[in-house]
């Protein structure tokens, strides 16, 4: 089959879902079944997909779901606790000592907190946890959600203490050709990562230190009263300010320490200089900028979890008391990451496994007590005696959660299902490519020498399928390097680029979409969603493509493995 039309039908059901969630608005929950039935189809006709691999591959998916759906129940959970105990009151007034300005809100709040919970726990934990705590700051649920994927882009690469990196590029280079090339070139694999995990924090310092300012200018445009772009310039001095106080120790740990705690120190210094900066009032404009009355939001804003009465606190908890969940949150999430930690590896041991499902080489398994979800659960469970909650109030935070965990549950048991038959989709009887490397090969014969403008691209597209920086990387970063080596150009540079362009992309993944949807209670608006976040994907994959050519073509950085 020609690789034009390998990849014109291996892109058919990703259209399909553009068409259908973002041209025809339709909800995901009608939108992803069909795209699940159009992926299988392809796989069985086009690439003679056995169809227990199909069978076998959605199960896959299956178990991934069960992860995807433990991870948004733990957010929910500990939302609604903290809802019931008053002490989502009792946060609210805390960050509104700082500022009662919703942007300065946004840099603090998803910016800086959201970056470290990206650092500590990663796949999609941030959305999870800061949109539901935007909206019970009084943010609209579709501006949280928003707001809650543009969070996972300049911290991805170096989420979940650097998986990305770590598994994702490591794990899709590791292989007999990539180790005779290390071997000719005399280094290790662990240096051949530090340098693609620096020229990739290097790229996102550029490109991120805006993102604040994006995220404020997308906040005035869509969700202000005035529909303003400009509107949140006159907070452009702050809102930069915590984009270089994250960006700043971002790039200098991953230069000095390596790529496991970028986004975690780059957000714990970046918290505590913008916090005190706030605090003094320093860089901070003179208006104050609010939503419009409740009254007066589109329906298309609100989910009703932004309406509902929030408790009164019990007399006597503290700021400290109502963030001691979230505090456990963090520090667990690190404790466990930490590879020198035994705790990590006790919460590992246990697993479920299915090996050779349907007798395919397809495994599946999952770490509940590693999840995030279970360290959210964790959370949640504290709350009863620190605040004093009672036992009518915690079931009634249970049956909250579970029911709008039903509504992502369907969504996502068709959505990362069809991610797996993409995956998988190279164990064929055509003996051809997966679909993602097939369209990946299509558009690299196409480009030829500006690939470096491209490679983000492909990354992000591997992320758009896979809702994850790590598969993305796994499936794509062999073929970067191979196509580098083909054009004689730096192979760091276009792995990095790899790296970079599959965090870009996970602020359009789908499941993410939906999972941070469902814990604000807003299925059925994901294309509404995605028409937003699309705007900040194609700046950060332009800038980077510009930086990728720059860096190849101009400033000729140092290869390794190319002799230069």
């Amino acid at each position: 089959m020609p690789l034009g039309l390998q990849a014109a039908l291996a892109i058919a059901p990703i259209a399909l879902a553009g068409v259908l969630l973002i041209g025809f608005r339709v909800p995901a929950k009608w939108a992803m079944p069909a795209v699940y039935v159009a992926a299988a189809a392809v796989a069985l006709t086009a690439w003679r997909m056995a169809p227990t691999l199909v069978w076998a591959s959605s199960i896959q998916g299956l178990f991934l779901t069960f992860d995807l759906l433990w991870i948004i129940f733990g957010a929910l959970l500990l939302l609604n606790t903290l809802e019931e105990s008053g002490g989502v009151s009792v946060i609210r007034a805390s960050f509104r000592a700082l500022s009662e300005d919703r942007r300065v809100q946004i840099v603090i709040i998803a910016w800086l907190f959201g970056a470290f919970i990206e650092g500590a726990a990663g796949f999609g934990t941030p959305a999870a946890v800061a949109a539901p705590l935007m909206v019970a700051m009084g943010f609209p649920a579709a501006a949280a959600v928003m707001i809650g994927m543009m969070i996972q882009s300049t911290p991805v690469t170096f989420g979940a203490a650097g998986t990305p990196i770590l598994v994702g590029v490591t794990g899709g280079l590791a292989g007999p050709e990539f180790d005779a090339a290390l071997a000719t070139a005399g280094i290790a694999m662990d240096q051949y990562i530090r340098l693609v995990a620096v020229r990739s924090a290097a790229f996102h310092a550029i490109t991120g230190t805006v993102m604040p300012v994006l995220m404020v200018m997308m906040m005035t445009r869509f969700f202000g009263e005035r529909r303003s772009w400009t509107e949140g310039l006159s907070i452009l001095p702050f809102a930069l300010f915590g984009g270089l106080a994250f960006t700043v120790p971002y790039f200098l740990t991953a230069l000095l320490l390596g790529p496991e705690f970028p986004s975690l120190l780059g957000a714990l210094i970046g918290l505590a200089i913008v916090t005190t900066a706030a605090r003094k009032g320093l860089l901070l404009p003179k208006d104050t900028w609010q939503f419009p009355s409740e009254e007066a939001w589109p329906d298309d804003w609100k989910s009703g979890m932004e309406l509902r009465e929030h408790r009164e606190p019990p007399p006597g908890l503290s700021i400290f008391r109502a963030w001691v969940p979230y505090l456990v949150v963090a520090g667990l999430l690190v404790l466990s990451r930490l590879p020198w930690l035994p705790l990590g590896g006790w919460l590992r041991s246990v697993s479920l496994e299915w090996t050779a499902i349907l007798g395919t080489e397809i495994t599946a398994s999952t770490t509940p007590l590693y999840l995030p979800g279970t360290v959210l659960v964790v959370a949640s469970l504290l709350v009863m005696p620190l605040h004093r909650l009672s036992g009518a109030g915690a079931v009634k935070a249970v049956k909250d959660s579970a029911r709008v965990l039903i509504g992502a549950g369907f969504v996502l048991v068709f959505t990362v299902p069809m991610v797996r038959v993409y995956i998988n989709s190279g164990i064929n009887a055509a003996e051809l490519s997966s679909m993602p490397i097939a369209m990946a090969e299509w558009v690299a014969t196409t480009v030829g020498g500006v690939w470096p403008a491209f490679a983000g691209v492909t990354g992000a597209l591997g992320a758009f399928i896979a809702g994850s920086n790590t598969v993305s990387n796994l499936m794509f970063s062999a073929f970067q390097f191979g196509v580098a080596e083909r054009l004689a150009i730096s192979t760091v540079t276009i792995v990095s680029l790899q790296a970079v362009g599959a965090a870009a992309g996970n602020m359009i993944a789908i499941h993410n979409v939906v999972a941070a949807s469902a814990t604000v209670g807003l299925l059925g608006k994901e294309g509404s969603t995605l028409r937003k976040t699309i705007l900040p994907t194609l700046y950060y994959l332009t800038v980077i493509g510009i930086l990728g050519l720059l860096a190849v073509y101009v400033l000729g950085l140092a290869d390794p493995l190319m002799g230069v």
